[in-house]
């Protein structure tokens, strides 16, 4: 059983930062891509990063690109997300999900396992 538990969310004021932790159980972690998604109220999943099984090759969401990074430590079974320059219209729930494969991807149809989310709030 893969389980996904992501930490690290918060209160924050515009322009502050946060860094998600997604810890992952099970034994192939490396095996697998890796992949940050977010959902505001009212609003569908969206996606944010991702990154391949090495951890060489990254995509980020225009809307975060420059401020976001996805990154991940194979030895600990965990992706990190370094979220800066923290804005209002970041407020949502995020969600880490892992890969059907080892190469990164920005589909959601192409993650089999997700977390439970964590909220980030970014005041004005």
């Amino acid at each position: 059983q893969v389980q996904l538990v992501e930490s690290g969310g918060g209160l924050v004021q515009a322009g502050g930062s946060l860094r998600l932790s997604c810890a992952v159980s099970g034994r192939t972690f490396r095996d697998y891509a890796m992949g940050w998604f977010r959902q505001a109220p009212g609003k569908e999943r969206e996606f944010v990063a991702t990154i391949n099984w090495s951890g060489a090759i990254t995509s980020h969401a225009d809307s975060v690109k420059g401020r976001f990074t996805i990154s991940r430590d194979n030895a600990k079974n965990t992706v990190y997300l370094q979220m800066n320059s923290l804005k209002p219209e970041d407020t949502a729930v995020y969600y880490c999900a892992r890969g059907i494969g080892s190469g990164y991807t920005r589909e959601r149809s192409e993650y089999d396992y997700w977390g439970q989310g964590t909220q980030v709030t970014v005041s004005s």
